[in-house]
């Protein structure tokens, strides 16, 4: 089952929108919001990479490469049972 994060795509959002309008800092305003200062760095620097900003993968391809990595794994799971399958049949036929 999927872990959902512990602030919303909202709060993150607008938790960044505070940090460049209010000229607090980053430690301040996340004592304020209850976040860690880095969470908050995180933050900004995601939407910076998805507004185009900054370079990086932005939050879809980042979702994609996590899906498709996922898939991988289960597909190379697959791939060694079917494997371990094979060798077992083919060393049962040598047997008879």
């Amino acid at each position: 089952m999927p872990k959902t994060p512990p602030y919303s795509p909202e709060f993150r959002a607008e938790a960044v929108r505070l940090l460049r309008s209010s000229g607090r800092s980053v430690p301040q305003l996340a004592r304020e919001l209850g976040c860690s200062p880095q969470s908050l760095r995180n933050w900004a620097s995601q939407i910076d990479v998805d507004e185009g900003k900054a370079a990086g993968l932005t939050t879809d391809e980042r979702e994609e490469l996590r899906r498709l990595r996922r898939e991988l794994r289960v597909v190379t799971e697959e791939r060694e049972i079917l494997k371990k399958a094979a060798a077992f049949f083919a060393s049962e036929d040598r047997r008879r």
